[in-house]
């Protein structure tokens, strides 16, 4: 084995000084880039139990990356833990260069070590060279048009590591000579691009997962009169910074993104590293709008917040709150144009609701439907929402799901005085009217609060259930709620039999699944009902859209293929007969969509119905 004389001791300690100032001087203005930018308001680094678990599961076992792109995902991870097995043999690399090596071939510690580093070697030499063949052969689109050079560059250097270092062992002299120094000046020219290049997740992604928000799509609070959102730099959080350079460019949220599957100029992507360009260009605490040569507020109000880019992203990259918070300085500032947003928020302010209907349809409803006022001693108030008030599909599943309630002797009543939860507004960034509209329904249900008696909701809408539960707390405690998927499923065995079966296909709700981890529920109250309950291409957690969320269904698509209309499609072509859902918004969007594609169309059911369909005819 090769051991450097006095002269090759010199010339590394040079490079090896070299390397490292090239490597924090361009860490370091990034670093404190991050620094400098904003604290996240209402942030604290709580819970750390479940964030060292998160670490512990997605860094060190890299079960994000696996899970969702099975095969690319165990090639990265072999390259990952072939850098976690070379941590010890490169600090011992770097001592022998100046004769202080710690780890010898003739100590059974050190052989064992050199063994097992030696077959992650191997491991990440394949796994190299895989993610090399993707990149530049394969060339999925996910990944972007332009082919980076220095991506091929860099698998160059990690497959030379691994050759060199397999090869050490059987060379010495002049030919050992060479290969310690091409392992060498492999691993010094490395270290200075790690900053340079989206190999920089290599250092900021792992405290980046650590250091996320807690739960999914958390909306930060506003921080006083003066904070409007993401309006110019000086309003990017460390938060929002620190996960920016933390992007590894794998083009996953693309991948998934309902807006950019389907034409719209919205890639969550270039939003990640257009604010990341942002800074490398103007820095923190800059005066400069956000909105120009690096992000368009054009593609920010495409998204239907349907939270498949921040579920996939395996960097720990919350995409929403980035895009919300753009959102919230647009709309706050009112340099956000747009009719029908202008309209949907005087139609929340005047009548409390998006459709712009008056308080007097909402009655007439529940006088025909014969709906009980809640007065506090029933075991549920049922939140009839907007579409299940106002929508005409909306109040049928309210129907539905009433007549299984009285089928299982519940007691249920609704309450006189109902406003929308807010969400539409609070995904389009009008905070004002999302706190007027949240404090209102808040004050309706202090009576029975304040009484101390049981309170808890039930809503046919995901969106309703996730707005009340979580983005209501801002304002109080926030009353106990479940979705009707729950509630079916639970007492689902109480149910006869269905009198007819047919195939089902279940459509996963975005609010629904991603945002509260429901899958199981809805489909256990739909197979019942079914003869063979099918999934469509894209289901559970990888669910497509309908396009109905961030307030989307009252705005409206502009270019591209409608996203309900794609979705709508890949449900028929399952062939089920019947295609089942969960909210209210998913049946108004396919609905809609089913009549505009050339195939034989499904019947279009939610859970509700589904159920209430097993139940004796009341004439």
């Amino acid at each position: 084995m090769y051991e450097p004389g006095l002269l090759a001791k010199i010339v590394f300690a040079l490079l090896l000084a070299a390397s490292l100032g090239g490597f924090l001087w361009r860490l370091w203005p990034i670093l404190g880039r991050i620094r400098d930018s904003k604290p996240e308001p209402g942030y604290a680094l709580t819970n750390l139990p479940h964030r060292f678990w998160l670490f512990f599961w997605e860094v060190l076992l890299q079960s994000k990356v696996i899970a969702q792109r099975p095969l690319p995902g165990i090639a990265h991870a072999l390259v990952f833990w072939g850098f976690l097995a070379f941590s010890l043999v490169t600090l011992d690399h770097a001592a022998r260069g100046f004769g202080v090596p710690f780890l010898s071939h003739g100590a059974r510690f050190s052989r064992f070590y050199l063994g097992f580093a030696a077959l992650f070697a191997v491991a990440t030499a394949i796994g190299i060279t895989g993610l090399f063949i993707r990149r530049f052969v394969v060339r999925p689109k996910w990944l972007g048009e332009k082919v980076s050079i220095e991506s091929g560059f860099i698998a160059g250097l990690i497959f030379t590591l691994m050759l060199t270092y397999l090869v050490d062992w059987s060379m010495d002299g002049h030919s050992g000579a060479i290969n310690w120094w091409t392992h060498t000046l492999a691993l010094l020219i490395f270290l200075p691009l790690i900053p340079h290049t989206k190999h920089l997740h290599l250092v900021l992604s792992p405290v980046a997962i650590l250091a996320k928000r807690e739960g999914f799509s958390h909306i930060p609070p506003l921080e006083g009169d003066e904070d409007f959102g993401l309006v110019s730099g000086k309003d990017i959080t460390q938060v929002s910074a620190l996960q920016a350079y933390s992007c590894v460019e794998c083009g996953r949220c693309t991948e998934h993104c309902p807006a950019a599957n389907t034409g719209k100029e919205l890639n969550p992507k270039q939003i990640v590293l257009g604010l990341r360009s942002f800074l490398n260009e103007n820095g923190a605490q800059s005066e400069v709008p956000l909105f120009g040569a690096h992000l368009s507020q054009k593609a920010v109000f495409q998204c239907t917040t349907c939270g498949a880019c921040e579920f996939q992203c395996p960097v720990g990259i919350e995409h929403l709150p980035l895009l919300i918070g753009l959102r919230r300085g647009a709309t706050n500032t009112g340099s956000w144009e747009d009719d029908q947003g202008a309209k949907l928020f005087r139609n929340l302010e005047k009548n409390g609701n998006p459709l712009g209907l008056p308080a007097s349809d909402r009655d007439k409803f529940i006088t025909r439907a014969a709906l009980p006022i809640f007065d506090g001693t029933q075991e549920y108030c049922l939140w009839l929402g907007c579409m299940g008030s106002m929508d005409a599909r909306g109040r049928e599943i309210v129907e539905a799901l009433t007549r299984v309630m009285r089928h299982l002797n519940t007691t249920f009543g609704v309450l006189k005085k109902e406003r929308c939860t807010g969400d539409p507004a609070r995904r389009l960034g009008n905070d004002l009217a999302f706190g007027e509209l949240a404090g209102q329904n808040l004050k309706t249900m202090e009576p029975f609060r304040a009484e101390g008696k049981r309170f808890k909701l039930i809503s046919i809408c995901p969106h309703c259930v996730r707005t009340i539960r979580e983005d209501w707390k801002e304002f109080g405690p926030t009353p106990e709620i479940e979705h009707h998927s729950q509630f079916l499923a639970r007492y689902e065995y109480l149910l006869p039999p269905a009198p007819e079966k047919d195939t089902v296909v279940f459509h996963d709700p975005c609010y629904l699944g991603r945002y509260q981890n429901i899958y199981e529920e809805p489909r256990k109250v739909a197979a019942a009902s079914a003869s063979q309950l099918l999934e469509a291409p894209r289901n559970h957690e990888r669910s497509f859209c309908c396009g109905a969320g961030g307030g989307l269904a009252f705005l409206g698509e502009e270019e591209g293929t409608r996203v309900n209309e794609t979705r709508a499609k890949e449900l028929a072509e399952t062939g089920a007969k019947t295609i089942g859902t969960g909210c209210p918004f998913c049946q108004t969007m396919f609905q809609a969509a089913l009549t505009q594609i050339s195939m034989p169309t499904p019947a279009l059911k939610d859970i509700a119905e589904l159920a209430a369909a097993r139940l004796p005819v009341v004439n």
